[in-house]
């Protein structure tokens, strides 16, 4: 478990210090440059595509492991804004919380111990 946070927590830091210098550079203005892309046809659009799927698929888990109650839905809509940043740090809190129950992690805690019976 341990080497799991370690990994998760490095995964957020990463995304958070290339983030950063890009934001410096470039502003917050990511979402022309997104859909721009997509709308090229070629392969940086092609990749957002693709990364956008994993998105909405980390929005239906993130909401499906809250039983689609509101905090749930709130949290479920942090997704496409943080990205990776949000689900690295999500899991890694989980993990905390749940004291390393990977079953109540994936599939939270009320379908984890009717799991186990």
């Amino acid at each position: 478990m341990t080497a799991f946070r370690l990994f998760l927590a490095a995964l957020g830091l990463t995304i958070l210090l290339y983030t950063l210098p890009v934001i410096a550079n470039h502003g917050m203005d990511l979402l022309p440059v997104f859909f721009g892309d997509i709308a090229k046809m070629d392969w940086p659009g092609q990749f957002n595509v693709d990364f956008s799927t994993f998105l909405l698929m980390t929005m239906l888990w993130v909401a499906w492991r809250n039983g689609f109650s509101v905090p749930g839905l709130l949290l479920a809509c942090l997704v496409p804004v943080g990205g990776g940043m949000f689900t690295s740090g999500y899991v890694l809190f989980l993990t905390f919380s749940l004291k390393g129950d990977m079953a109540a992690v994936l599939l939270g805690s009320k379908r984890a111990t009717a799991l186990r019976g």
